[in-house]
């Protein structure tokens, strides 16, 4: 047993999260929809469309569409505690990419309609062409689309699929750039953003909040926990094939509000791509003296992790997620991992003060030689009654999250078996997308509550 892991169950003293936090969210989202609505009404809207001028008014709407989502969208990535603990960064991050396509495709319409309506029969290309060159602020908007154009395009599956993670994220920063070069077109040229003093108020109000968010809460924040806390490299650990236990400490951790379950974005300030942070869970329970990370090499960010030294400054941001013990009351415990997933799932067995008997953990992987912290698993399975189940060998074939040789089983039925409550069971998940996804059917299927399914994929 290392230092980092419970000896025992250790109850982070966090506030809950109320539960009418996610519904409020949820609300204010769809009512900025309708002010927006209201707004453009009020503004002539309904007059044009009636006057036909209904495709410039169609194309002043999706335009007005496209510029709140845009916003929200940066609103539900610029790590505001509230939302992290209402939803967690898994939901963010889903509503996050359904609002970045909305809003592309929302905006692309908007210059699609706007140009053959002022075009009014003449060469559409040749309107646009002078909208850009002739209209206030316009050069910005048309290269902070582009710069949206690039964030959408590699943020497509198929792209993301060939892109490291680091250069990903960075390239996803533009679309920041793109918000703020949209601004001085939509202030000077944009009768809905400044025809009435509703508007003025709206518009500024959701600009100046998003960027808030974006000042306070991805850059302020992180400046104060990290001058606070000073966190360094105490110790790093090969834990096994491609996988690396770093120990990191540093001061007043106690004052650190976070929970077992939980990651951080990381950066190692040992040279060259320190500025490039990656996501780790921890791996160990928090307990106010040291923290743990476990990183598996599948990059250029954390194939670096193995060669850190002792005493190397480290910068973070977070804690984020939400697969956390928070809404445990008391009920046995099923904790699926597969590959990595172990890590916030090894944290988590540290905090819930489960009874003997009362969890189980399922944890696949591809060889025995992939199975990590087998000590650790052997303590909890002595000292506090945790049933572990390993499974492993190539994963069957479908949309299935059992190995080939148990796949005759049914992915339900084989659940049951390996854990015979899991209906009445607090279902905590951590693996690849699709593994994942699958894990959480047969959960489903096999009588568990879809409230008290807990996910956290290893996904970007």
């Amino acid at each position: 047993m290392t230092a980092t892991t419970a000896p025992a169950a250790v109850r982070r003293r966090l506030p809950g999260t109320p539960a009418w936090w996610s519904g409020a969210g949820a609300t204010a989202a769809a009512l900025s929809l309708l002010i927006v609505t209201v707004l453009w009404a009020g503004n002539g809207g309904v007059s044009e469309v009636t006057g036909g001028d209904a495709i410039t008014a169609i194309g002043r709407l999706t335009g007005l569409y496209a510029s709140d989502l845009l916003l929200l969208q940066v609103l539900l990535m610029a790590r505001i505690p509230l939302a992290e603990r209402a939803f967690g960064q898994d939901r963010l991050a889903r509503w996050h990419r359904w609002t970045g396509f909305t809003s592309f495709w929302l905006m692309v319409l908007h210059i699609v309609t706007i140009t053959v309506g002022y075009a009014a029969g003449a060469n559409p290309f040749t309107t646009l062409w002078d909208l850009v060159l002739t209209y206030p602020g316009m050069l910005l908007a048309a290269a902070g689309t582009l710069a949206l154009v690039m964030v959408v395009v590699t943020s497509m599956r198929a792209a993301r699929r060939r892109l490291r993670y680091e250069s990903w994220h960075l390239l996803h920063l533009y679309a920041y750039l793109g918000v703020g070069l949209a601004l001085p077109h939509q202030i000077w040229t944009g009768g809905d953003f400044t025809g009435t003093a509703w508007a003025r108020a709206y518009w500024w109000t959701l600009y100046l909040a998003a960027a808030g968010a974006v000042l306070a809460y991805r850059i302020a924040l992180p400046l104060i926990r990290n001058r606070r806390h000073r966190l360094t490299v105490s110790r790093v650990v090969a834990e096994g094939p491609g996988l690396t236990s770093v120990y990191l400490t540093g001061e007043r951790l106690a004052d650190l509000p976070v929970r077992a379950g939980q990651f951080f974005h990381w950066r190692f300030l040992d040279g060259p791509g320190w500025t490039r942070a990656n996501p780790f869970s921890l791996s160990a329970t928090p307990h106010g003296d040291a923290l743990r990370i476990t990183v598996k090499a599948a990059g250029d960010g954390s194939s670096r992790v193995a060669s850190l030294k002792p005493g190397t400054r480290v910068l973070f941001e977070g804690p984020y997620g939400k697969l956390t013990g928070e809404s445990w009351a008391g009920e046995p415990i099923v904790l699926m991992a597969c590959g990595i997933g172990i890590t916030p799932l090894l944290s988590l067995l540290g905090e819930l003060p489960c009874r003997d008997g009362e969890a189980t953990l399922v944890y696949r992987a591809r060889t025995d030689a992939d199975l990590a912290f087998r000590d650790e698993l052997e303590w909890f399975a002595d000292r506090r009654g945790v049933r572990v189940v390993p499974l492993t060998g190539p994963r069957a074939r479908g949309a299935s999250w059992l190995p080939g040789s148990l796949a005759g089983a049914g992915d339900a039925e084989a659940l049951r078996q390996v854990a015979p409550r899991i209906a009445a069971a607090r279902v905590y998940i951590c693996g690849p997308e699709e593994w994942a996804a699958a894990a959480k059917a047969a959960a489903l299927a096999a009588g568990a509550r879809p409230d008290r399914v807990h996910t956290e994929l290893f996904a970007w």
